[in-house]
């Protein structure tokens, strides 16, 4: 006996793919969030320094580390970045005339 498993191509938005509200907000974040876990992680800071990095205390890095951005705003999240000698670009142009709706997104290089 087999189960038949249907599968869909996603988007490169896990959040829109499930229909969650605000999806390109929370992929932004995301990012965000794990660009600041990469720089954490190749500093090899442990979550109590990087709470003193960041003026925070460390339950909110294990928040962050975990995923949990409720509580983080992009302003937020963009000042831990600084804070951890990264800079920020935001950068707004036009969107392209094949897609209906302009968007957000964060390109990291």
């Amino acid at each position: 006996m087999t189960e038949e498993t249907e599968v869909f191509h996603g988007s490169s938005n896990v959040f829109a793919d499930l229909g969650i509200p605000d999806a390109e907000e929370l992929l932004a974040k995301a990012e965000l969030a794990r660009q600041i876990i990469t720089v954490i992680s190749k500093r090899r800071l442990t979550q109590a320094r990087a709470a003193e990095i960041l003026g925070i205390d460390q339950p909110k890095v294990s928040a962050l580390v975990r995923g949990k951005l409720a509580g983080f705003s992009f302003e937020r999240l963009i000042h831990f970045l600084n804070l951890l000698g990264r800079d920020v670009q935001i950068v707004v142009k036009a969107k392209p005339r094949t897609r209906l709706q302009a968007g957000l997104t964060v390109v990291c290089s």
